[in-house]
């Protein structure tokens, strides 16, 4: 990264930005979960719709995805090996603020995913085709999958990052509704839990980052210069 991607990092606009965005997802997601509480047991008639377009028997390869999503994108794999090998992957390539945001994004999103269950303690659809856990708002794998995604658009700014990371996130959303571990709704609020805490963290780390987007264009920089010298001195022999 050089300088001027190094000066982006640091700009308090963008992250000031970030962190009100974050705010707000996270609100809404609030809001989301307290209109589910506050309406009864009834789910939405969207949900209601959508949970009705999947009633009839599974089919094979759609459930059989729907059942690897659901292992990839939630349990052990989820809250822990997936941040544990992304993080890995950062310090080696020697992005350790990197590797320690993506750490605390993946955890404070499970945790406030956590929080929002037991407080608004919807029940899951009734035809749910799996075992899971307390609480159907939100879907802890859709703010799993949202987390990764903005944490990978923040640290890899690229237009194909993002798009990969939304498909992901409507990917993952569509599992969960099939298996009908989920309403809609819950996806919904799940990814923006997941989003708006990444965005949260990224600003609070920005600085951290930009010291390792400096260390890195320090030493791409001596890399070169000393690319430079051996060029020299072999035209000079």
């Amino acid at each position: 990264m050089d300088a001027t991607a190094i000066d982006d990092v640091l700009d308090t606009r963008p992250q000031r930005f970030r962190a009100v965005v974050g705010v707000v997802l996270i609100a809404l997601a609030c809001g989301l979960g307290a209109w589910v509480f506050f309406r009864g047991p009834s789910p939405f008639a969207v949900d209601v719709w959508w949970n009705q377009l999947f009633v009839a028997a599974p089919s094979e390869p759609l459930y059989v995805f729907a059942l690897a999503m659901d292992t990839v994108g939630g349990h052990v794999t989820a809250v822990l090996i997936v941040p544990l090998l992304g993080a890995l992957a950062l310090f080696l390539s020697r992005r350790q603020w990197s590797a320690l945001y993506f750490l605390t994004a993946s955890v404070g999103s499970a945790l406030l995913v956590q929080v929002l269950k037991h407080t608004f303690g919807r029940a899951r659809p009734e035809d749910i085709l799996i075992l899971s856990d307390y609480g159907s708002f939100p879907s802890g794998h859709a703010a799993n999958a949202a987390t990764i995604a903005v944490v990978a658009a923040v640290l890899f700014p690229r237009a194909w990052v993002r798009i990969v990371g939304i498909v992901w996130v409507v990917l993952m959303a569509f599992s969960r509704t099939y298996l009908h571990a989920h309403w809609l709704s819950d996806t919904v609020g799940g990814a923006l839990v997941g989003a708006g805490a990444a965005l949260v963290l990224a600003a609070v780390f920005s600085r951290l980052r930009a010291r390792d987007e400096d260390r890195l264009t320090i030493r791409r920089a001596r890399q070169e210069t000393l690319r430079g010298a051996d060029a020299g001195e072999a035209a000079s022999s």
